[in-house]
């Protein structure tokens, strides 16, 4: 922890037994409202004795452990940065994310976000839809994971949106690039996922964590070095996929924080060590998102190609391990 974090421990009292978790948590912090306690959950800052949803009920006695962050004080101003536009229509925005580009202002990043853009593209008319500080924002991807996003332009379709995110309704795929060979060549990654205990900023599978299942196939082996992997999300915990596949010994190639790898590993990705350092972030990439559509009903799906860094760690994987 830093310095400035602020660490709260709380239980359960009687009178909030069979409460829900972001209910009884908003009654014990009443500084905190239940739409930031339930994003606390989410990301893992907010624990109890067992994996814990926003919707589960709470038993008298048992303790709850969060983990605040500094509030950081921020300007939310439009700026003209390129948006690549999928589709657009009155309730929602769908964009293919550069890597590099981060989505929401956060510790060290207050401007020059997919907020500032979005908010340059559609005007005054989303600001406050889902909160003051991440206007439109459903979902987020890492700023160095590039790929498909939608945003909401109404507080009607990020309601819509929200729950289908909730529920596990919306279609998500990834490609990633990873070390290693995956064998059996597809599977199920099904593993809790929460905070590192000795280091804040990471995710790691715990026990206590919250549940968390990625499907897994691999689509191309290059040698029996590396892999290209289709995963397919059931969940979506913070950095999900980069530590389920770390976990499973299939560390994403690139990645600065979950590649640990032998060194044997290390000696045998020597031919791409210069590719890996030209494309400067996790080789993971949003190709495919499916939802129900807010307004319509209708179910779309939209894709998004390899972009062109990773096109050529492809290439490069292939002429190096043939």
């Amino acid at each position: 922890m830093r310095d400035d974090d602020e660490l709260r421990h709380a239980t359960i009292p009687p009178e909030l037994a069979g409460e829900r978790l972001d209910r009884a948590a908003a009654r014990i912090w009443p500084d905190l409202s239940r739409s930031r306690l339930r994003s606390l959950i989410d990301d893992g800052s907010l624990t109890g004795e067992r994996p814990l949803s926003p919707s589960a009920p709470m038993r008298a006695g048992e303790g709850l452990r969060l983990h605040l962050l500094p509030p950081v004080e921020v300007s939310l101003q439009p700026q003209a940065i390129p948006l690549s536009i999928l589709h657009e229509d009155a309730a929602v925005l769908v964009i293919d994310k550069p890597a590099g580009l981060v989505v929401h202002p956060a510790p060290g990043h207050a401007d020059g976000t997919l907020v500032n853009a979005v908010l340059a593209h559609c005007g005054d008319s989303l600001t406050g839809v889902g909160g003051e500080r991440r206007p439109g924002i459903v979902h987020r991807l890492d700023k160095d994971t590039s790929g498909v996003m939608v945003v909401a332009k109404t507080q009607a379709a990020h309601a819509s949106l929200v729950e289908q995110f909730r529920v596990h309704s919306i279609e998500r795929a990834y490609i990633a690039f990873v070390a290693g060979a995956p064998n059996p060549a597809e599977g199920t990654v099904d593993l809790p996922i929460g905070r590192h205990p000795g280091d804040r900023k990471r995710m790691s599978v715990v026990a206590r964590g919250r549940s968390a299942r990625t499907h897994y196939k691999a689509e191309a082996y290059f040698g029996r070095v590396a892999a290209q992997v289709r995963c397919r999300l059931e969940t979506g915990r913070t950095h999900q996929i980069r530590v389920h596949l770390s976990h499973s010994g299939l560390p994403i190639l690139g990645d600065p924080v979950y590649m640990n790898m032998s060194s044997g590993r290390r000696a045998a990705l020597k031919p791409v060590e210069g590719d890996l350092k030209r494309l400067g972030r996790q080789a993971l990439h949003a190709a495919v998102l499916g939802f129900v559509h807010p307004t319509t009903g209708e179910a779309v799906r939209f894709e998004s190609g390899l972009p062109p860094d990773l096109r050529e760690l492809h290439k490069s994987l292939i002429r190096a391990f043939p």
